[in-house]
């Protein structure tokens, strides 16, 4: 089907009412999957009181989730020609403000896992549909305030705002809240969303539903997500679902690639003449790479806050609250330089990775004594940093794409965000339990229990606690039990700082990698390709 509507150009008040409702309206809706995508995060432990589930029953809601935005996301251009963007956002809407209502009323487990499954479905259509309705409605002109305005939903609330939000719920009210506050957003973006006659106009060209290729890559998409979730819980490629889970996501995404490239105008769930843009070929590298930041950094530092610090959630959340000024007024910044200084889209993104750098190795000089005051400015520049690099590598990576392939970038660009994110809390989950056995063990080695530093120091932490009035034989074995306490926590703390460092070398690393790829690219596009 052709294409019948035309990008939003006028400039009068009454005109620009429906665009700015569509605006609104996205940015809105997408909020409901920044609160449920999010939600396991902070609440897990009470959910599965709340469930009365095992650790391993509990998990599926966890992967199951990812997995199913992941397939939702490859869907989009399909359902997109079957029923236009505008009716699949709407639905999508629709279905996940329905399901985090019914999350919010549901302790059975098998229920709430099924509707995961709707929450991360809808919010795959979401993001990708929303996203690829801006491009098509509004001009390439207006697209950095436009996409800054959207990243607020889509990339700064479950980094930022989410955490403050589940913490603060957590504490005083009940985990079940924190679906249903999604309700509002998802009714609100619904209905501004309704308000723009414009967007229901955009049509997307029909394909072929490619039923294998949604098979092969469900299978894809399912198994990795069970490895990089479950891995580190099983001691990886130990365990034999583990290495049968990555067998079978392995062979199920050889086979789609070969039948990607041999039928390439038959399969419809990827279409990777996308790739032949030298700005999307670069994007979507540089996308695993800044899923990586976001996702990695908001795991660790929360966690370091819960497992070193002995926050409350709510307190854990507040640590990164302050970024998201920083974060939004990057943004605008960056929408600033590009739109009205015509720089090139690319132009912050090494500010982003040295800042980032810079931010996580601040961190990584963080101590159990420290406090909200010590990491906050660490904080504040991850914030700044991730607003140079995330509007950027989106401009970069699909303004320049032919209208037809669209939905496709949108798609595949949603996906590198996403598996880099995996990837990211996949390694970090296991780096800080090897590092943390491993410092443990270091330090240990050198408490002997016939030294006599060790026996002055038992001695002290006894009669001090013989004098607050416990009796000599207890608070002998007491003191002995809590420096067996204070070594665990130094080596969780040396361990934590270990990856925040990481972090750091990781982006060491990228930052030249990234710059050979975009080399690579500029030799093998046409310059017209080129950002």
């Amino acid at each position: 089907m052709a294409n019948t509507s035309h990008p939003i150009e006028t400039t009068t008040a009454a005109s620009m009412a429906g665009p700015l409702f569509l605006l609104a309206g996205s940015t809105v809706i997408v909020l409901t999957d920044a609160l449920a995508g999010t939600a396991l995060s902070m609440a897990r432990l009470d959910m599965m009181g709340g469930t009365h589930a095992s650790a391993d029953e509990f998990a599926k809601l966890d992967y199951g989730y990812t997995a199913a935005k992941l397939i939702a996301f490859s869907l989009t251009p399909w359902l997109a020609g079957l029923l236009t963007l505008y009716r699949c956002v709407v639905m999508a809407g629709v279905v996940m403000t329905a399901a985090c209502f019914g999350a919010a009323h549901i302790n059975d487990l098998e229920l709430l896992f099924g509707l995961r499954l709707l929450q991360g479905m809808s919010g795959g259509v979401l993001l990708t549909g929303t996203q690829a309705l801006l491009f098509r409605s509004f001009t390439r002109k207006h697209q950095p305030v436009v996409q800054s305005i959207y990243a607020v939903g889509a990339v700064v609330a479950p980094a930022t705002l989410a955490p403050y939000m589940h913490g603060w719920l957590l504490d005083r009210i009940d985990w079940s809240f924190i679906f249903l506050w999604s309700v509002p957003f998802g009714i609100a973006g619904i209905a501004m969303l309704a308000l723009s006659p414009h967007s229901q106009e955009v049509q997307s060209k029909r394909v072929r539903f490619d039923l294998e290729g949604l098979l092969l890559f469900t299978v894809a998409a399912s198994s990795f997500t069970y490895v990089l979730n479950q891995g580190n819980r099983w001691g990886w490629f130990n365990d034999r679902t583990i290495v049968i889970a990555s067998a079978a996501g392995f062979a199920a995404l050889g086979l789609q690639l070969i039948r990607q490239f041999c039928d390439q105008p038959f399969a419809t769930i990827f279409n990777f003449t996308v790739f032949r843009n030298a700005n999307f070929a670069f994007g979507i590298v540089a996308s695993l790479a800044a899923g990586f930041a976001l996702l990695g950094s908001s795991f660790v530092i929360p966690s370091f806050a819960v497992s070193v610090l002995k926050m409350t959630p709510v307190a854990a959340g507040s640590l990164l609250l302050p970024s998201t000024l920083t974060f939004i007024g990057s943004l605008f910044l960056t929408a600033f330089l590009i739109q009205k200084l015509n720089l090139p889209g690319i132009v912050t993104v090494p500010f982003g990775i040295l800042g980032l750098m810079f931010a996580m190795w601040l961190l990584s000089a963080s101590s159990g004594d420290s406090g909200i005051t010590d990491m906050t400015p660490a904080i504040l520049i991850r914030g700044l940093a991730l607003g140079f690099l995330f509007l950027s590598i989106t401009l970069v990576t699909l303004m320049s794409l032919d209208e037809s392939l669209l939905l496709y970038g949108v798609a595949l660009f949603n996906i590198g965000r996403q598996v880099g994110g995996l990837v990211a809390i996949s390694f970090l989950q296991t780096f800080i339990e090897d590092q943390t056995a491993y410092n443990r063990a270091v330090l240990a080695a050198h408490i002997h229990p016939g030294s006599e530093e060790v026996i002055a120091r038992i001695g002290s932490v006894s009669r001090l606690l013989s004098n607050h009035g416990l009796e000599f034989d207890l608070a002998d074995k007491t003191a002995v039990s809590l420096i067996s306490k204070q070594v665990a926590l130094q080596a969780t703390t040396i361990a934590f700082d270990t990856a925040f460092f990481a972090i750091t070398i990781f982006f060491l690393a990228a930052a030249p990698c990234l710059i050979l790829w975009k080399i690579a690219l500029g030799r093998i596009h046409p310059a017209k390709d080129r950002a």
